[in-house]
């Protein structure tokens, strides 16, 4: 069982290489309107340098896995702006696509808490689908869609469980065909469980991202271990390695909150559960600390006996 480690958005230690830097509206609108082009470009070419050093540092250290930024592009999806994020950036986004096709890097997008399919009032839809859109235009253009995907939570209940996931499978027919083909669900700690999400992931066909962390905070009556291989096997048909995110409580009183590091005896026993099935997967983590939380725990693990560490971010069980 070979286990793959990646992390998110920043690359801790590289000095002034955020990928989210930002620009509000109400700064946008108060620029001249020959300003305000030229400052979205700015952003923007800010942000892409930044990612690409982030990619670079990733390969110098073997990691194979990365979340990119979702505030790559400023006021991408605001109905006032929606503007031409991909020609003025061509090169660019081509030349991120070429890292990592050269170095076989795993990107992915998750987008915010607002994008979600549940909800009964249309308008929100809509803006789902605009958000899934932006992310899709930024993996097409980097050429990258067979290899990414878009990871996103059912939404809310709405005080009707029964009725909100109807609208879920209703709504979700808003979405364009391809950009559903780069989709996956993830658990959440709070609503919808390991069980309600993985049923949901089977009835659309839709690969399955277990949260680890998430699972812990919202059980319900699952047993993770019943529906382990049910998991991984919705990535069957993408022909796809499961992709699995970990993290560990902040405090037992902030359960849901993100530690700066993850808690080796935090999510031993899913390791051990998930070596039981002994098949390859991948691993997000999540934590506050990005990159270093990541060489922490890989450390931690490989230091578990029959564990090997066989590059900068992967292991052998």
């Amino acid at each position: 069982m070979k286990i793959r480690f990646g992390y998110v958005a920043n690359a801790i230690g590289l000095w002034d290489a955020s990928p989210s830097k930002t620009l509000t509206f109400a700064r946008y609108a108060a620029l001249s309107k020959s300003e305000r082009l030229d400052k979205l470009k700015l952003v923007t070419a800010q942000n892409l340098q930044h990612t690409k050093r982030i990619l670079h540092y990733n390969i110098a250290h073997e990691i194979k896995l990365y979340r990119f930024s979702s505030l790559l592009v400023p006021l991408a999806t605001h109905p006032e702006v929606m503007w031409d994020f991909v020609t003025p950036f061509k090169s660019e986004w081509e030349e991120l696509g070429r890292l990592i096709h050269q170095f076989e890097l795993r990107p992915s997008f998750h987008p915010n808490q607002f994008t979600l399919f549940t909800s009964p009032r249309e308008e929100v839809t809509v803006n789902a689908v605009k958000n899934m859109e932006y992310h899709f235009k930024m993996l097409e253009a980097m050429n990258v869609l067979e290899k990414s995907i878009i990871n996103i939570h059912i939404g809310g209940a709405y005080g009707d469980k029964e009725s909100a996931v109807k609208r879920f499978h209703q709504n979700i027919k808003k979405l364009p065909a391809t950009i559903k083909k780069q989709m996956t669900l993830e658990n959440d700690d709070k609503t919808y469980d390991v069980k309600e999400t993985l049923i949901t992931c089977e009835k659309e066909n839709i690969p399955m991202v277990l949260d680890y962390h998430h699972y812990m905070a919202n059980k319900g009556e699952v047993d993770l271990s019943n529906y382990l291989s049910r998991i991984f096997d919705t990535w069957t048909s993408f022909s796809a390695i499961p992709k699995v995110h970990i993290s560990s409580p902040k405090t037992d009183e902030a359960f849901r909150a993100h530690a700066d590091f993850v808690s080796l005896a935090f999510i031993l026993p899913f390791l051990k559960m998930a070596k039981e099935l002994d098949r390859d997967f991948d691993i997000m983590i999540e934590a506050k600390q990005k990159n270093l939380a990541m060489h922490k725990i890989i450390e931690d693990i490989a230091s578990i006996r029959g564990v090997k560490r066989i590059s900068g971010s992967t292991v052998e069980w």
